[in-house]
C-alpha cells in the first residue's frame, strides 16, 4: 500500500482528500502546515507528497526546496489555486514533479498520483477485498462479480471498467480518465467504444431493481447504486 503525505491547511479540503485517497486504497498522513509537512516527510517515509503551495509558517515551495536540498527524491505534486505559467514554473523549479490547479477532479488527481508512483518505481497495491453495492458484490481477489447471489459473466474490459468505476465510487469519471485507466493513454477518449462498453456493462448489471452506472450528460459516468 503506497503511503501519501498530504500537506493542506484547508481542513475541509484535507479531510475530503484523506477520505478519497483512503477509499482509493492509499495510506494517508494529513498535516496542516509547512513545518509539520517537512517534519512528517523526514519521519514517515512517504511514497508521494501532495503539497499545497500557500501554507502557513512555511510555504509549499520552501518545503519542496528543503526536501530536495536534503536529497529527498520522493515525488511531489503541488496543489494550488495559482494557475499562471510563472507559478507553475516556480513550483517545478522548487522541486515539484507535477502541478495540479484547484479546483481539480478526484479522478484526475488519482490518475496523476498513479502516474507519478509508476515513474518513481513504487509498486502500487492492486485493489483487493470486496466492493458491495446493493445486491452487487465485486470480489476483487477472485476477479468475480456476484449479483443477487449469482455470478455473472463479464468480458475482460467490462470487468476492468466496472472495477475502475466502483473503486472511485461516487466520483465523476470522465471519458478521458476512463480511457487512460482502462485502455491506456494511447486510447482515443472520443471513441464510442467507451459508451458501447458501458451499455454492455449496464445490460449485464441492470434489470434487478437496481442501476449502478449513472450517466452525467456531457461529462462522463458515476458509479452509484440506485434502487428503481
Amino acid at each position: 500500500m503506497a503511503h501519501i503525505l498530504l500537506v493542506e491547511d484547508d481542513k475541509s479540503i484535507r479531510m475530503a482528500l484523506e477520505f478519497s485517497l483512503t477509499r482509493a486504497g492509499y495510506e494517508v498522513t494529513g498535516v496542516a502546515t509547512g513545518t509539520e509537512g517537512l517534519e512528517a516527510a523526514r519521519s514517515i517515509d512517504a511514497d508521494l507528497i501532495l503539497l499545497d503551495v500557500l501554507l502557513p509558517k512555511l510555504s509549499g515551495l520552501d518545503v519542496a526546496r528543503a526536501l530536495r536540498e536534503a536529497g529527498d527524491r520522493t515525488p511531489i505534486i503541488m496543489l494550488t489555486a495559482l494557475d499562471s505559467d510563472a507559478d507553475t514554473i516556480a513550483g517545478l523549479d522548487a522541486g515539484a514533479d507535477d502541478y495540479v490547479t484547484k479546483p481539480f477532479s478526484t479522478p484526475e488527481l488519482l490518475a496523476r498520483i498513479r502516474a507519478n508512483l509508476r515513474r518513481s518505481g513504487v509498486m502500487e497495491r492492486h485493489p483487493t477485498g470486496t466492493i458491495t453495492a446493493g445486491p452487487l458484490v465485486i470480489d476483487l481477489d477472485a476477479t468475480r462479480v456476484i449479483l443477487d447471489g449469482k455470478p455473472i459473466k463479464l468480458r475482460s474490459k467490462e470487468y476492468a471498467l466496472l472495477v475502475a468505476l466502483a473503486t472511485h465510487r461516487g466520483a465523476l469519471c470522465t471519458r478521458q480518465w476512463i480511457a487512460q485507466e482502462v485502455w491506456g493513454e494511447m486510447f482515443l477518449p472520443t471513441s464510442r467504444t467507451i459508451d458501447t462498453h458501458v451499455r454492455r456493462l449496464r445490460k449485464a448489471l441492470d434489470g434487478h431493481g437496481w442501476t449502478f452506472v449513472q450517466t452525467e450528460h456531457g461529462m462522463g459516468y458515476r458509479f452509484e447504486e440506485k434502487q428503481e
